[in-house]
């Protein structure tokens, strides 16, 4: 009968405090993340008319989940070979009002200088073949320690109100269904994926619209305001009218 190994108590716990570290430095960049995140919202809420922004979640893998990711993906089962090799441990989720608020955003996130996007994959102009739709970004996040400075990887997705609802309900009719999905349920999805999509062209292509006719009625109502020291006088359309016939002005 074999003898069972024994654990060197010393050696498990510097293991545990080097995992510690570990998970701490993918929460320490994913609350930097969130916390250019929410300095955006608040910017676009007092400054701008329109907050792109809808929600905003986060997670980081659990460690049962990072082990069949290692042993999916076959790479060394060391700190450094889970960090070099799987790069979705931290994630970011952000979902936006509109499609082309995906591409303002990470527009936005790149003029960081503290912060390098590193990759993208862009599945809303190349959506998967189910139909998923989304915006990955990989982003590498400066995060300082007591006693060393990382460069830690955090997983943005970007996506609308639509493509999310698809991808959670998706994910529900899937989960823990480990045989070949029917044939029939996978066209039903891939459909209802493009029924989302045309769902976002037409309620953009309606703000779109909307936008138009309130900068139309905020110019017309800057003609009826006169101001002059301080105090503002209506000036009614037929006013300004009746004395650009008679060549007043």
């Amino acid at each position: 009968m074999k003898e069972q190994m024994k654990i060197n108590p010393t050696e498990l716990k510097e293991v545990k405090t080097e995992l510690m570290r570990f998970f701490m430095g993918y929460r320490f960049a994913l609350d930097q993340m969130k916390t250019k995140i929410d300095t955006l919202k608040s910017e676009f809420k007092h400054i701008h008319d329109y907050n792109p922004i809808e929600h905003v979640t986060s997670r980081i893998k659990s460690p049962e989940s990072i082990m069949r990711k290692v042993h999916k993906k076959n790479c060394p089962f060391t700190i450094e070979g889970i960090r070099e090799n799987i790069r979705d441990i931290a994630g970011l989720r952000i979902t936006c009002s509109f499609e082309t608020d995906i591409y303002v955003l990470r527009d936005m996130l790149q003029k960081h200088r503290d912060i390098k996007i590193i990759e993208e994959k862009d599945y809303i102009k190349n959506p998967k073949g189910n139909g998923y739709r989304s915006l990955h970004l990989i982003i590498a996040v400066p995060v300082f320690m007591s006693d060393r400075e990382e460069e830690v990887l955090v997983e943005v997705q970007i996506r609308t109100i639509a493509m999310d609802f698809w991808a959670t309900l998706e994910h529900k009719i899937y989960y823990k269904y480990n045989k070949d999905i029917p044939n029939h349920i996978k066209l039903e999805l891939t459909e209802a994926a493009t029924v989302a999509h045309q769902l976002d062209k037409k309620m953009e292509a309606l703000h779109t619209e909307m936008n138009v006719i309130k900068a139309n009625n905020q110019a017309e109502n800057e003609l009826e305001v006169l101001e002059l020291d301080g105090e503002q006088f209506h000036l009614p359309t037929n006013f300004l009218d009746q004395l650009n016939r008679v060549n007043w002005i």
